[in-house]
């Protein structure tokens, strides 16, 4: 696969995401969720930190893990191009570099401008390019909506290890366009790992 080819792919992942994005903070509340099916649902929430939540502590924890991924981006770019340009490697790992990096550019976009252009999402529906943003340059919350609990709030008998007595999700991860191209392009190295490490 040509670096086109791969900078088409990580475009239109772009695209995608920010579109979708966009378009759940500017018609949706913060925590408003729309049902549709039982499995399914499209769940507004501003996630802080990384996966799941997680966050970095302190006063600078968000700027850190901004920076950082910033960093971390340079270097899965310089990845692909080496892996295209020099290394003429599989197409196994050229496209799942360009979901991993599509995915952690996609982030960064909310992580580094959300905060200067949108207003605040609790109890009112955001404004793009407003004049009273709700953050700083580097500081913004990332966009996630999708929600699929094929189990939901099941009572957990006593007897179960750790989770009894519990109600427990499957799956409780609300995630974006940008944490499935992540996702499918760890999924693909480690799945078609050979093929992914084989030259071409």
């Amino acid at each position: 696969m040509s670096l086109v080819k791969a900078y088409f792919l990580i475009t239109l992942i772009l695209l995608v995401d920010q579109v979708s994005k966009i378009y759940i903070k500017t018609n949706f509340i913060l925590g408003e969720e729309v049902h549709v099916f039982n499995w399914f649902q499209i769940h507004f929430i501003e996630n802080e930190g990384m996966a799941w939540g997680t966050k970095i502590p302190g006063a600078y924890g968000k700027l850190i893990l901004t920076v950082f991924r910033l960093f971390a981006v340079t270097g899965i770019g310089y990845w692909l191009w080496d892996a295209v340009e020099r290394k003429k490697s599989s197409n196994y790992l050229i496209v799942a570099i360009a979901l991993i990096l599509a995915g952690a550019v996609g982030n960064i976009i909310d992580s580094v401008f959300y905060g200067v252009i949108f207003d605040d999402s609790h109890q009112q529906l955001a404004t793009i390019f407003t004049d009273n943003p709700y953050g700083t340059w580097l500081n913004g919350q990332v966009v996630d909506m999708f929600y699929f609990p094929f189990i939901k709030d099941y009572p957990m008998p006593e007897w179960v290890p750790y989770l009894g007595g519990r109600n427990f999700t499957f799956f409780n991860a609300i995630f974006n366009v940008a944490d499935v191209a992540i996702s499918t392009g760890v999924g693909i190295l480690i799945v078609f790992n050979k093929k992914a490490f084989h030259k071409n």
